[in-house]
């Protein structure tokens, strides 16, 4: 295979500051340097070397795309964004592989799937 690793994925939003408090505040990614570029977003540190970036620009229609994390916890994670009104619906087995898995919307209708191994 050419591909090596994922580097980053990128997701449009359309206000940093308010992606910011789900990604880095909730979610306890850090902000990394970004070079200046003539529009909004933040690139963040998603663990493992891996990057999230975020784009201000207009976010496309939810066709079923997303963007999965693995967790240690998904109970944590749950109650964590729960606790800070997020809607989150519980986690449910995928199959009988012992994997758990729950999908969120981040602000801007964004999904993200949250999935704790066997």
């Amino acid at each position: 295979m050419l591909v090596a690793d994922i580097h980053h994925v990128s997701l449009n939003v359309t206000d940093t500051g308010r992606s910011l408090t789900l990604y880095r505040d909730l979610l306890g990614m850090s902000v990394l340097p970004r070079p200046n570029f003539p529009f909004g977003g933040a690139w963040l540190d998603a663990g493992g070397g891996r990057q999230v970036h975020l784009i201000e620009a207009a976010v496309p229609a939810d066709l079923g795309q997303h963007m999965a994390f693995r967790v240690v916890d998904i109970d944590v994670v749950i109650e964590r964004l729960r606790s800070a009104g997020v809607e989150v619906p519980d986690a449910t087995p995928v199959g009988a592989t012992g994997i758990r898995q729950t999908f969120v919307l981040d602000p801007d209708g964004n999904r993200l799937e949250f999935t704790q191994p066997a």
